[in-house]
């Protein structure tokens, strides 16, 4: 299918490189990337600058020369950039849908929803430009009125991951932006196209230049260039514990603000009362959509024992009639995983259930068929009676696999959910009201679901995890405005003592 102009924007913004201080500026090493498409290898989607610490250096630059005249904008005018910007992407939601789609994997369908969900931070965030930002607060001087300022931080360094090219990078730009603060973004280099297609929308929107800029390579080398910048007051972060870990100690070091949202084991409680048809359906589709590769995708459900067998049967039967297709094929239930890296790790944690960690119900490997053979597709996979200390019932394998563990009882189920080092989702499926307020009361995750799947949260929520899952941060919603902005309390009191 073929998009108004689609193809003549999506060839300007791979043929120029990063987008820096409003300008497509080709990398200072002048090395480019091939980005393929992870379903068909052969397919060369497009070809993306390879950039140094030197056009980090350019953007950090750029964002903190447009700090000042940004910041001082009036909000409303802020928000009718984002405002148009959202517009924009609304109109092209099939073109840029397509586009992430061809370069990640991710199947059409989702890939649109992604897209609108873009759409809708961008209005939600828009709506933060005309909404109050401080409070006034009582003095106990005569006469002195005192109350708070929210203010911008400066520059943020915002670094992203490849599962979510479009929703990752705009809830965090997005409050960073409407709260007055510029942006580098350094998009992962498995999903750099979709993130320049964001810059573009941008442009056209009529973003001052250098307010929002996007930097594309390695994310070793760039990401420590950003981090560790002078100029970089902040820095968001989404992706792996190492590198979120290695992240947190440059900046550590610096003393600037740092979020950091990471890894999940997210468990799906499955209790004897509850509707085993629903609950098959959901814990399948948080398991295996998007082929598991969210961090808040399923990957344990603990189930209570004597309705085990029962469940396993649905959850088998359903997992055995998904759709594996190519990611832009409209019938894909879940495509490829995104490289071929990504897949061997995959395979590899299959490898070690097979050898004795669970029973291997379903999946296991690779699809066969010469559809698949250009792609990097995994079967999926389900695993029964898996001890709780499993490595794969405690290490995420971002992958389609789901480990089924067995409960002697409600205690035991969220004892075991519990006993991981992780703590970002959490569903129970239950209709017994006693038992779900205990779940929620003793579960030890940051983002609580009853009858509903552990992966995704309303934009409009506060979105983070408990212990190894976050730095204890809250990403989305109002709650962005704790880590985007500083509070300034202002005193005036009489003049003359009056």
């Amino acid at each position: 299918m073929v998009f108004d102009k689609s193809e003549e924007r999506v060839s300007a913004l791979i043929a120029k490189g990063n987008w820096i201080d409003g300008k497509w500026v080709p990398s200072s090493s002048g090395e480019t990337r091939e980005v393929r498409n992870p379903s068909n290898v052969d397919e060369v989607v497009g070809v993306v600058a390879w950039s140094t610490a030197r056009d980090i250096e350019a953007a950090v630059r750029s964002a903190k020369n447009a700090f000042r005249p940004w910041s001082r904008m009036p909000w409303p005018s802020r928000a009718k950039v984002l405002s148009k910007a959202a517009a924009i992407l609304a109109g092209r939601l099939e073109e840029v849908a397509t586009l992430l789609s061809r370069e990640q994997g991710k199947p059409i369908g989702e890939a649109r929803g992604e897209v609108q969900r873009g759409v809708d931070l961008l209005q939600y965030y828009a709506g933060e430009g005309w909404r109050g930002m401080g409070e006034v607060i009582p003095s106990a001087a005569p006469g002195a009125l005192m109350f708070t300022m929210r203010e911008p931080l400066g520059v943020v360094g915002v670094i992203t991951p490849w599962n979510f090219p479009v929703a990752i990078p705009l809830w965090k730009a997005c409050p960073a932006l409407i709260y007055g603060n510029t942006v580098v973004l350094k998009p992962a280099a498995d999903s750099p196209l979709t993130a320049l297609a964001i810059a573009q929308v941008f442009e056209e929107a009529g973003m001052p230049a250098g307010v929002f800029n996007v930097v594309t390579g390695s994310g070793g080398v760039l990401g420590d260039a950003l981090v560790s910048h002078e100029d970089v007051k902040a820095v968001t972060f989404t992706g792996s514990n190492a590198v979120g870990s290695h992240i947190a100690k440059l900046a550590s070091a610096r003393g600037i603000k740092y979020q950091l949202e990471m890894g999940g084991k997210n468990a799906a409680i499955v209790l004897a009362d509850a509707d085993l048809d629903h609950a098959a359906e959901i814990v399948i589709s948080g398991a295996m959509r998007f082929a598991g590769q969210k961090c808040t995708a399923t990957s344990r459900a603990i189930v209570e024992r004597r309705v085990m067998e029962a469940f396993a049967e649905r959850v088998v039967e359903r997992a055995r009639s998904l759709a594996v297709r190519p990611a832009t094929d409209e019938e894909a239930y879940l495509g490829p995983v995104v490289n071929e890296s990504q897949r061997r790790q995959i395979l590899s944690y299959i490898d070690v259930g097979k050898a004795g960690e669970g029973k291997l119900l379903c999946g296991g490997g690779i699809p066969k068929g010469e559809l698949y053979e250009r792609g990097y597709f995994v079967e999926p996979t389900v695993f029964a009676d898996v001890r709780p200390d499993a490595k794969i019932a405690q290490e995420e394998i971002f992958g389609p696999v789901l480990s089924l563990i067995p409960a002697d009882s409600p205690e035991q189920a969220i004892e075991i959910a519990n006993g991981v080092r992780y703590g970002l989702s959490a569903s129970l499926f239950t209709n017994d009201l006693s038992r779900a307020l205990e779940y929620i009361r003793e579960i030890e995750v940051g983002m609580v679901r009853v009858n509903a799947e552990t992966a995704g949260v309303e934009l409009q929520a506060p979105f983070g995890g408990y212990k190894a899952s976050s730095s204890y941060s809250r990403e989305q919603g109002r709650a962005a405005m704790e880590f985007f902005t500083q509070v300034k309390t202002v005193t005036i009191a009489p003049a003359g003592g009056r």
